[in-house]
């Protein structure tokens, strides 16, 4: 009996393989996972993906598949008394004869430590086959434990062309919206497809929204236009969680497209964080930091630049805030580009927690209280400024050190400034 009080997306939601739509890499039909789904031989694994790409679709395919027990839990609501309920649900003889079960978690990256602690005797000993589903980087956010006795499988954002099948498919099913005459071309079902910006799942409820809300004509059907559609459409938003992996990739395609000289990337990933409500401040900071390690002395002026722009975001604010940012995004964008002093100082760092380097020469020491001359402290010191064109010769690195060259000017600095003096 078909419950049409139930989002559509549910109701959608594939009961078999067959029905599966996307992510064909990871379970066509002679690739491991379609195997061991289909041969009921499943072992632990981790669903990796953005929302909306199937990962709790997979795990209700799973759920009509196997002969083991399932249990599905959601990290949000659940605490370790619920995982002790569900082991010792598995380990009932009377319940569940196989002593087996298979355990959804739903988000498992909200679990803390000590709940994924709670788990791994149970999915090492084999009670449990554990299916987690993540939107964020398992290898940052799981126990390491777990990923060790997980295989990982990291799913795609879904094509356009998938949601359309989808959609398509939810026209005409029973459990869709087969009891309704509607009438909609397939240019607006590819329109709702692309505004759900790979979620079928947002897709699906703007659909269905449009049934819903569209009264019926005189002719009995249910026309859905470009322009209704649009209107169901929710605000387009990127795929962008300011605090998980998405602000991670994001903030990383900024700065490699400053870096790369890109002034429209550099834009459009900066765009891409203000749409999501990154923190501007947090922009400006990388935009600093970006400024010296990668124009450095290629153009100086880049970093003064920037570290102005810090000081007008935090006295700005937005919404002017992403003016301030753009200027001084782009500026560092277009501007040639040195990592002359990032490698410089990477060397020198290495080189001090790494080895003997030696001691400071005398001749430079300090030397503040009387009587430190007598040991050698700052004696035959040369002041530079007493010599023409303020420089001259003399051991400013320790003896075991002399001769390194931690500072090479490239092509970008202007090696007028940094002449070796002779």
């Amino acid at each position: 009996m078909i419950d049409y009080s139930e989002p559509l997306a549910y109701r959608m939601m594939p009961k078999t393989l067959e029905d599966y739509i996307g992510q064909e890499d990871i379970i066509g039909e002679n690739k491991v996972l379609y195997r061991t789904i289909k041969a009921d031989r499943l072992s632990s694994i981790i669903l990796w993906g953005p929302p909306g790409c199937g990962k709790t679709s997979l795990a209700k395919v799973i759920s009509n598949t196997t002969k083991y027990k399932y249990i599905k839990l959601n990290a949000v609501t659940s605490g370790v008394g619920d995982i002790k309920n569900a082991i010792e649900e598995a380990q009932n003889p009377l319940l569940n004869p196989s002593g087996k079960c298979i355990l959804f978690i739903d988000e498992i990256h909200r679990f803390n430590k000590l709940q994924q602690d709670a788990l791994l005797p149970f999915v090492e000993n084999g009670t449990v086959i554990l299916i987690g589903a993540t939107t964020e980087n398992p290898y940052f956010e799981v126990n390491k434990a777990l990923i060790s006795r997980s295989m990982v499988f990291h799913l795609k954002q879904l094509t356009d062309e998938n949601i359309f099948t989808i959609l398509k498919r939810a026209l005409t099913a029973e459990n869709g919206l087969k009891d309704y005459s509607i009438s909609i071309d397939d240019d607006t079902l590819l329109k709702i497809a692309q505004s759900a910006n790979g979620d079928v799942r947002t897709a699906l409820n703007t659909l269905e929204v449009a049934v819903l809300t569209t009264p019926v004509e005189k002719d009995g059907y249910i026309t859905i236009t470009d322009d209704i559609a649009k209107d169901c459409v929710q605000t387009r938003k990127a795929m962008f969680d300011k605090s998980g992996d998405s602000h991670y990739d994001n903030i990383s395609a900024f700065i490699k497209s400053m870096r790369g000289s890109d002034p429209d990337a550099t834009i459009f990933y900066l765009a891409r964080a203000l749409n999501a409500g990154e923190d501007p401040m947090f922009i400006a900071r990388r935009i600093v930091i970006q400024a010296a390690e990668d124009v450095g002395l290629a153009n100086p002026n880049a970093l003064i630049v920037a570290n102005s722009a810090m000081q007008a975001v935090a006295m700005v604010g937005m919404p002017e805030a992403k003016l301030i940012l753009a200027e001084a995004a782009v500026y560092n964008a277009v501007s040639k580009k040195s990592n002359a002093t990032y490698i410089a100082i990477n060397k020198a760092l290495e080189d001090v927690a790494n080895t003997d380097t030696g001691t400071i020469p005398m001749h430079i020491r300090n030397a503040p209280a009387e009587g430190m001359q007598k040991e050698g402290y700052g004696v035959g010191y040369k002041y530079p400024h007493d010599f023409e064109k303020h420089w001259v010769e003399q051991q400013y690195l320790p003896d075991k050190m002399k001769g390194t060259k931690y500072f090479i000017p490239d092509d970008n600095i202007d090696e007028s400034n940094f002449q070796e003096k002779k």
